[in-house]
């Protein structure tokens, strides 16, 4: 007997639930980019690899979902969207206002291995600002992603965002003697320093004739370390964020694009990977899009968002209302007279025009199985289409009161309800 066919490795089916929170937290991301003033985007799924190559070398091509489209093209769906940002700014940045403040939230594709908050298939929340080369921006960046999870039903107790600042380090590696060409590698090293075994730390500094000490020593130094981090420092504090915000130079982040300051959000004791992360990146616009502008984002996936909301009691709280706020409707429509169902779906109809949301028994059922499924769906109200049409009933399920008026008063009736 077959077992019919599996969903892919890596890839996910959305049954009602699943795609309820995924939309109660893209809902989440909008609202609060919107009430920052940035403004969506999109772009196409699929690009050329030559696209992502050109940002992030040859080796991006063991991650991507790859392939020779009909043309003879050799196209890859998309594993990030900034290259795509890069080549839209640079196509058509003379036709915006800057700085560009923009935000996506869309699916990407990686081939990669698949774990708790990572799947070969996700949707990210992207978030960007260029034309801005002041501190002020990524002081922004920080404050939108704190609020985020703020309005996801996080506090202080819950999350920081740590953040860094790369040139910090490019300048610190300098007055120690590393070459220019050395430093992409000397900053990979302390990227993966938490991961590292101190004999084997040590060991990789050597080359460098740098000592752990003296990291550590960097390190302890903090928001001294440069006056973009005393910058972002002073701009949350006076938002009332600060309690958010931890100074944290260990935080390097991998690639090398970035030019400024970085950060990352990390959840307290839940002991997940990062759940958000961006910083400043001044030259890959002009690597990517041939233009020379300053730029500054950062990315939230939502698989280990959601993971870190189902996993922290008054975030799955407001999830859970959000879930059944989404699936409950406003009004079930009784047919309480089976010669009158032309007037019941007529009755269906006005309330939708009105904007209700309304569900009937489009089969014909006792008055007592059509409650039931009223109640199931989670109805605020039933309105009862009987013999007295175009007299019909409105009863408030929850506190089972029950009042008269005409088909045409109904509407008038349930508004003044809310």
């Amino acid at each position: 007997m077959s077992k019919g066919f599996q969903t892919l490795k890596g890839f996910r089916d959305f049954y009602p639930d699943e795609c309820d929170a995924r939309n109660y937290v893209f809902n989440v991301w909008r609202n609060v980019a919107k009430r920052y003033g940035f403004v969506e985007y999109e772009g196409p799924i699929l690009e050329p690899t030559d696209l992502y190559k050109k940002k992030s070398g040859d080796e991006i091509v063991t991650q991507l979902f790859c392939f020779e489209d009909k043309g003879g093209r050799d196209v890859s769906m998309r594993p990030e969207l900034t290259p795509t940002l890069a080549r839209m700014a640079a196509a058509r940045q003379r036709d915006f206002k800057k700085p560009l403040r923009w935000f996506s939230i869309g699916q990407f594709f990686r081939y990669e291995k698949h774990q708790k908050g990572r799947g070969r298939e996700f949707y990210q929340f992207n978030c960007d600002i260029l034309g801005e080369e002041s501190v002020a921006a990524d002081a922004e960046l920080a404050a939108i992603s704190i609020d985020i999870m703020r309005e996801l039903g996080f506090t202080a107790d819950d999350f920081r965002l740590r953040v860094s600042d790369r040139k910090a380090w490019t300048d610190f590696a300098e007055k120690k003697g590393v070459g220019e060409e050395q430093i992409p590698e000397f900053l990979q090293i302390i990227d993966k320093k938490e991961r590292t075994k101190p004999e084997d730390f040590e060991k990789a500094l050597a080359t460098f004739q740098v000592t752990p000490s003296d990291i550590e020593q960097f390190i302890q130094s903090g928001s001294d370390a440069s006056e973009t981090l005393q910058t972002i420092v002073a701009d949350l504090t006076a938002r009332g964020l600060g309690e958010f915000l931890e100074v944290d130079l260990r935080i390097v982040r991998g690639l090398a694009y970035y030019t400024g300051a970085v950060f990352e959000i990390f959840d307290i004791g839940k002991g997940m990977r990062a759940v958000a992360g961006g910083g400043r990146y001044d030259q890959l616009l002009k690597l990517v899009g041939g233009v020379d502008m300053a730029a500054c984002g950062f990315a939230m996936g939502d698989m280990v968002i959601t993971d870190l909301v189902r996993e922290s009691e008054k975030p799955n709280q407001l999830l859970e209302a959000g879930i059944s706020a989404s699936q409950s409707i406003d009004v079930f429509v009784i047919v309480a007279d089976e010669d009158r169902r032309n007037d019941a779906v007529n009755v269906v109809q006005r309330l939708r025009d009105a904007n209700f949301r309304t569900a009937y028994a489009m089969t014909p059922a006792k008055m007592g199985k059509q409650f039931q499924s009223a109640e199931q769906m989670g109805a605020a109200n039933a309105v009862i289409v009987g013999t007295e049409f175009p007299q019909v009933s409105l009863k408030n399920l929850a506190e089972r009161t029950e009042v008269s008026c005409s088909a045409d008063e109904l509407i008038a009736e349930l508004q003044s309800r809310k």
